[in-house]
């Protein structure tokens, strides 16, 4: 029995977000603009399979594959929408769901931290992340999520809606954890668009 915890369909994956996933990718590292699809399953181990079934259907690269024991997930991508989408019809076909049946995403933390002090940053830009860096005075934003997947959606819809800096974005484990900093405005503006993409996710794309 095969549980799909996220499902989350990307149509154009933001400069910043790209470049953050090509940073820890495995396999083939997505380029700007290419469609994207994050899944995640439980048990980790049937990642094997939708992944096997998702790379014979259509032209799709394998970004990211991780199996843990307990979830695994998979990041395909291609610059032909139409593949991806194909692509995730056949997994939801092959598990006997939709797109809108994952689990809800739930908020685990939220906050926003408003000038930040140099102490804070520099302990921030020395942690293992892929990233760019944060500067004193800006604010940031900090968003967990469970399941994790969720994360990738909010962080593309963050960078599409304000000019902010992507600091992290981990998707995978118990709990996704994003962080962005920017100006005030601007960081306001993405936590809000962040939000409302977590719960909301399947919005723009349920049909798929």
């Amino acid at each position: 029995m095969i549980s799909l915890r996220t499902y989350v369909y990307i149509d154009s994956l933001q400069p910043q977000l790209a470049e953050y996933m090509a940073t820890v990718s495995q396999g083939f590292p997505p380029s700007p603009g290419n469609a994207c699809l994050w899944v995640e399953v439980s048990p980790g181990m049937a990642v094997h399979r939708l992944t096997d079934m998702a790379l014979k259907a259509t032209r799709v690269h394998l970004a990211q594959q991780v199996v843990e024991r307990a979830y695994g997930s998979m990041v395909i991508h291609h610059r032909d929408h139409s593949d991806v989408e194909e692509s995730g019809r056949v997994i939801l076909n092959h598990l006997g769901t939709a797109a809108t049946d994952p689990e809800p995403c739930k908020i685990a933390w939220q906050e926003t931290i408003r000038g930040m002090t140099p102490d804070h940053t520099v302990v921030i830009n020395r942690q293992d992340r892929k990233g760019s860096m944060i500067l004193p005075d800006q604010s940031m934003f900090i968003l967990e999520t469970d399941p994790a997947g969720y994360i990738i959606y909010a962080a593309n819809q963050a960078e599409k809606a304000a000019n902010i800096t992507l600091i992290d974005a981990r998707a995978v484990g118990a709990f996704g954890r994003l962080t962005l900093s920017g100006r005030e405005a601007d960081v306001d503006e993405a936590a809000a668009a962040a939000i409302a993409a977590v719960q909301h996710p399947w919005s723009s794309w349920g049909s798929r």
